[in-house]
């Protein structure tokens, strides 16, 4: 669970983050493909699109940080979809790892020890609520095929 003052330093900084939203895209998928090529054949889309989806997608997550119940329905479709995607539950970790980085370089200063943490913890939660649906989703796949 995160607390008030963690909510409070993502969606402030987030708030920076968002006039710059494309570039720090940009600087997200290019971090994701170094870390994990791979991930490349997964878009098969635009992937300024896909960029802009990303950060529509985190700003109703920021936003609702304080109204989790709010963002777990939400969080659980995107990982079902993901898994018809090709996503695998090591990617979570390779984006996570994309994502506090991509935020380290957009932030500077900003980013500091206790705003890392708060990403950190939210990515965390998210992440892991999406990784049970994912592998949910597999299971059944799973019983279905059998």
């Amino acid at each position: 669970m995160m607390t008030g003052d963690q909510i409070e330093l993502v969606q402030e900084s987030f708030a920076h983050v968002l006039p710059a939203a494309a570039g720090a895209a940009h600087t997200f998928y290019d971090r994701l493909f170094t870390l994990a090529p791979e991930t490349r054949a997964l878009f098969r889309g635009d992937i300024d699109d896909q960029g802009r989806k990303l950060f529509l997608t985190l700003a109703a997550v920021v936003d609702a940080l304080d109204q989790l119940e709010k963002v777990v329905p939400v969080a659980r479709a995107l990982a079902i979809r993901h898994v018809g995607y090709g996503v695998e539950e090591r990617h979570y970790s390779i984006v996570g790892v994309a994502l506090i980085e991509t935020l380290r370089g957009a932030l500077g200063v900003r980013f500091n020890p206790e705003t890392e943490a708060a990403w950190t913890s939210a990515y965390a939660i998210l992440s892991g609520v999406m990784m049970s649906a994912a592998n949910e989703t597999a299971s059944v796949k799973h019983v279905v095929a059998a």
